[in-house]
């Protein structure tokens, strides 16, 4: 069996350094960047996640393919080629071995984030938000599904995007065993919006509590993930009215304008954007830059009491 650091390349030096010290780092996926956020608000998002988990005493690992490498820790030139997003493709997890065999610039949704983090031997994600089950097509739904179910990682976002249907978003993953746990909330969040109405069983309060669940996930011998939610800042939310009435009217021109596939979200995250006049893309940096420093925050929690453990 291949050895899961055996890829050449996979960490940056600097994430290789923060693994032998026994830093907390955090994964961060790439296609929000690439494609998810346009020009320059991905740069923002860029700066203001990584300065995020920086400042919680933590080390980012932003995931790609780069140039037919699987990478964890893209950084420098390599990050810069993606922000400008020539070339670069959209990359799910099944779409990695094919991105690496022609060599390809390949930015990592979240399905493809879990299987490089989870190769790399790390434990928390942040993001934005998940996929889910589509609306109007209960038969198509993300892969992130399926790999948060098959996949060891702590995720932290602002629940599926809302363009999705939510409520089956939320059953799907009941069903795949996954636990959705509120971070000081007991309602899953709406992406854009702080509240959906869709009540959650479990929540914690503190980056300990949070740690303490992920402990003992894995001594139960779990192999899924854990997806631990977190509303947008209150301040930069929206309200769900808006975000409905955008949502509608952004579908019904995806269906117009007979856009489909992976083309859809970006298509439908922009529709958005001109009908909030920009209000979503505040949103959504400001949420982006939140989950990282949370996920920061937990991090540091797992590597201080890995140290502990190591030397009592």
């Amino acid at each position: 069996m291949r050895d899961r650091l055996s890829f050449p390349g996979l960490l940056s030096d600097r994430v290789a350094a923060s693994r032998a010290r026994g830093e907390g780092v955090v994964v961060l996926e790439s296609s929000v960047f690439a494609q998810g956020l346009a020009i320059p608000a991905n740069r923002q998002a860029a700066t203001r996640m990584l300065a995020a988990v920086e400042a919680q005493g933590a080390v980012p690992a932003v995931t790609a393919v780069a140039r037919g490498v699987p990478r964890v820790g893209l950084d420098g030139e390599d990050l810069e080629r993606f922000l400008c997003r020539t070339g670069v493709r959209k990359v799910s997890a099944r779409d990695l071995p094919v991105c690496m065999a022609q060599r390809a610039d390949g930015a990592t949704t979240v399905a493809a984030t879990l299987v490089l983090g989870a190769l790399a031997g790390l434990t928390v994600f942040a993001t934005g938000g998940i996929g889910g089950v589509h609306r109007d097509a209960p038969f198509d739904e993300s892969a992130d599904l399926v790999e948060l179910a098959r996949t060891p990682m702590l995720v932290v976002c602002a629940g599926a995007k809302s363009i999705l249907d939510l409520p089956a978003t939320l059953e799907r993953l009941e069903t795949l065993g996954v636990p959705v746990v509120g971070y000081r909330t007991r309602e899953l969040p709406g992406f854009f919006t702080t509240g959906t109405g869709l009540s959650l069983d479990a929540s914690v309060e503190s980056p300990e509590e949070a740690a303490d669940l992920w402990r003992h996930h894995r001594a139960l011998g779990r192999s899924g993930s854990v997806l631990l939610v977190q509303p947008p800042p209150p301040e930069s939310a929206l309200s769900a009215d808006i975000v409905g009435e955008a949502t509608v009217h952004a579908l019904a021109q995806a269906r117009k304008a007979g856009v489909r596939g992976g083309a859809v979200t970006p298509f439908l995250l922009s529709e958005i954007e001109r009908r909030t006049a920009g209000g979503s893309v505040h949103a959504n940096l400001a949420l982006l830059e939140a989950n990282a420093s949370l996920g920061a925050q937990i991090a540091v929690v797992l590597a201080h009491d890995r140290a502990l453990n190591e030397t009592s």
